[in-house]
């Protein structure tokens, strides 16, 4: 287990219950069990406290953690017959951008998600999920698709934002995320979005502008990372902790201001902790948002995104 940075106390905790249960591996005549269950305990303990009040900063770390569970991994857990489609037709295939035709509960869908990668390898051929052009026009050519077939459409977002390289600008990278966006707007069929990590700025929403928005427990959504909104406001990427409470980047604060729809509980400890759990939850969560759009006509799955997003930000904070 890889621990955060306000984690450390708790690390220390675990690791002496685990080093009294290595001891007592190597000794069968030691008994240890008494004294490692009394730390387990006091970790749980901590554990609980720690994540029962975590600061907006700590939970951009936590939604960046690498053993969180993975765009792939959903895919891999949730959807069956899942045929991954690949290319713009145009240019390249984006790797930071899976996508395909599956089902879900038996239901044909098509799914699109950001992916990070979990080792150094794939992050690299990944590029840590930021999508360059080429991704967004992908996605849009499944969600064309989708709309031909009358397929309701899943995105998983995890992305610290758009690939912000000299190519990718050279080749339009704004232009192409605006028709992303644009395109999950005004597609006649459903679109249900859910943030299982990072919702970074513009390379976020090109994937999220759906009927439904669900947010884990611990992600973040904003539209700048907090390092680059301190970089810009004091000049100093150190006040991330104040840029992160500024932004009211958590699931928690974008419920009450309207941006989200659904917050998904995730284990003690984050999704880290419990990836099988965190997996079942955003399955479950999925399915409820299906059947909330279940039987509307294309007409009125268009209003209503469009309206959903002109509601934005009507919602106070202090309501």
């Amino acid at each position: 287990m890889q621990y955060l940075e306000f984690e450390k106390p708790l690390s220390e905790i675990e690791g002496k219950a685990e080093e009294l249960r290595a001891m007592a591996r190597q000794n069968d005549t030691m008994d240890v069990e008494k004294e490692a269950v009394a730390l387990d305990r006091k970790a749980e303990t901590m554990l609980r406290d720690l994540y029962k009040g975590l600061t907006a900063w700590q939970k951009t770390q936590v939604a960046r953690h690498p053993e969180r569970p993975h765009c792939k991994d959903y895919i891999e857990a949730l959807f069956t017959e899942y045929t991954p489609l690949a290319g713009d037709r145009n240019f390249a295939d984006d790797h930071a951008v899976m996508g395909g035709i599956a089902r879900f509960h038996d239901q044909p869908v098509v799914v699109i998600g950001h992916e990070k990668g979990h080792d150094t390898k794939s992050r690299i051929e990944r590029n840590f999920g930021m999508a360059r052009p080429e991704g967004y026009r992908k996605a849009i050519r499944l969600m064309d698709m989708a709309d031909r077939f009358g397929l309701p459409v899943i995105t998983l977002i995890d992305t610290p934002g758009a690939y912000p390289g000299k190519g990718a600008e050279e080749r339009g990278q704004s232009e192409a995320i605006a028709r992303s966006t644009m395109k999950c707007l005004e597609i006649g069929v459903p679109v249900l979005a859910t943030v299982i990590g990072e919702g970074g700025s513009g390379g976020a929403v090109a994937f999220a502008a759906g009927n439904r928005v669900a947010m884990l427990e611990h992600s973040v959504y904003s539209v700048i990372s907090p390092e680059g909104c301190a970089s810009i406001l004091w000049k100093d990427a150190e006040k991330m902790r104040e840029a992160a409470d500024a932004l009211r980047l958590t699931a928690q604060d974008l419920q009450k201001l309207g941006v989200i729809d659904r917050i998904i509980q995730e284990p003690l400890g984050g999704a880290q902790r419990g990836r099988a759990e965190t997996i079942d939850a955003v399955g479950k969560a999925i399915a409820t948002m299906l059947k909330e759009l279940a039987g509307q006509d294309a007409k009125t799955l268009v209003k209503d995104r469009r309206q959903k997003f002109l509601n934005m930000g009507s919602k106070s904070l202090a309501a």
